[in-house]
């Protein structure tokens, strides 16, 4: 049974990767390297009046929607009808079944009552929800289960999925033209763009999932799993195994004595004047920036050094205080915008007080003292440096 499953996958991955792509042009795909650029592209092609397209990112995008131009989303009008059929059906069913079909005389209690019933209230609520939000989506939204798009085996596929951003324009948009799609990808700054094209499978109405073989193959996987299943968690793990979960442990519970020390007591406090291995105090904590002093950049200027802190201020800073320290990041005032790392009071602070503020925090920003190292906070510092410098480039800076 296992070598036909394993044949099965092995002919319909070799079929998919041997179908040659026909002439049929599907798509013109554009790959973006940020998010900033995926929103600006994708507003512009909705403001020039095109429907069908699509845009795709590694993780949500804030907002993306409404750059392109989708001003009423489906899925929260699905997803709140289907809770509100959940709760009305839940309170159906509780005031059937205890006024109705089985009424008992409980300690004079009415045989309907609504604060009793809220908590079933809130699971049929919630479990509604999630059903009619998974089905819409799959089904109305994502027009499963035809699961065989041309896009889904590409290179663009591949790299949207990890770490780019990209848009699709659909060659049966009324307003599509090769030559002005692409000339328009280009103008706003792709750095990958791709004609996608039909594979014949893609040109039938035949949907993959509803394939005999593919049926009982799943079939017979799940009669396997369910088999192993068993087996593992009811022969092995209590008759082979002496497994008991945990249920006994050499523990101590909180609050609770130890015959182990002297004073009895099992909730001990670190020796006094110990710190963690590896953990190094911040002597300033809690300070204001002004009252640093001595607080020196350990890290060279290297490249290395400069690529690590890139790296982590386009992921912890550049949200808050845009890719180049403008104070214009992602957030779509949302959230208080930051100030500028150009202006004259942090063009004049020393290393030691941009790293103070990255690690003690300042005003609305948290302190990122467990979300960055040390080391890597210092790299921060010196990509801001660099920042600085090109904003505020002398002439020696510049190539002659």
């Amino acid at each position: 049974m296992i070598k036909k499953i394993v044949n099965f996958f092995r002919e319909y991955n070799s079929r998919n990767d041997e179908e040659r792509r026909t002439d049929r042009l599907y798509a013109v795909s554009a790959i973006f390297d940020t998010p900033n650029e995926i929103m600006a592209a994708a507003s512009e092609v909705s403001g020039r009046g095109y429907k069908k397209f699509d845009a795709y990112t590694p993780y949500p995008v804030h907002r993306l929607d409404q750059a392109m131009g989708i001003k009423y989303p489906l899925v929260g009008p699905i997803a709140f009808t289907g809770g509100i059929t959940g709760l009305f059906l839940a309170l159906l069913m509780m005031w059937w079944m205890g006024s109705k079909d089985y009424p008992n005389i409980i300690g004079g209690k009415p045989f309907f009552s609504l604060p009793p019933s809220i908590p079933i209230t809130f699971e049929g609520t919630i479990l509604l929800t999630g059903f009619a939000t998974v089905v819409g989506m799959l089904i109305l939204l994502n027009k499963l289960p035809k699961i065989n798009s041309p896009i889904s085996d590409t290179e663009f596929m591949k790299r949207v999925s990890s770490d780019k951003f990209g848009i699709v324009i659909a060659a049966d948009d009324r307003m599509f033209s090769e030559t002005q799609v692409t000339e328009l990808f280009r103008s706003l700054g792709a750095s990958r763009i791709e004609n996608i094209y039909y594979k014949p499978s893609n040109l039938t109405d035949k949907t993959p999932i509803f394939n005999r073989k593919f049926i009982m193959t799943l079939i017979g996987v799940a009669a396997i799993a369910a088999i192993v299943t068993y087996f593992t968690l009811n022969i092995v793990l209590y008759q082979v195994v002496p497994f008991d979960w945990m249920w006994k442990q050499a523990r101590i519970n909180a609050q609770s004595e130890s015959l182990f020390f002297a004073n009895k007591s099992g909730m001990r406090e670190p020796v006094a004047g110990t710190v963690a291995r590896g953990f190094m105090p911040y002597e300033y904590k809690g300070l204001p920036d002004s009252a640093v002093r001595l607080l020196a950049n350990p890290l060279p200027v290297s490249k290395n050094v400069i690529e690590k802190g890139q790296e982590k201020y386009n992921i912890y800073c550049s949200p808050c205080h845009g890719y180049f320290g403008d104070g214009d990041g992602r957030l779509n005032d949302q959230f208080p915008k930051p100030p500028s790392l150009h202006n004259s009071k942090v063009l004049n602070w020393k290393d030691g007080n941009i790293y103070h503020v990255i690690t003690n925090g300042q005003n609305v920003m948290p302190s990122y003292e467990g979300q960055i190292s040390r080391d890597d906070r210092w790299a921060i510092v010196h990509y801001v440096r660099v920042l600085q410098r090109a904003k505020n480039a002398k002439d020696q800076d510049l190539p002659k």
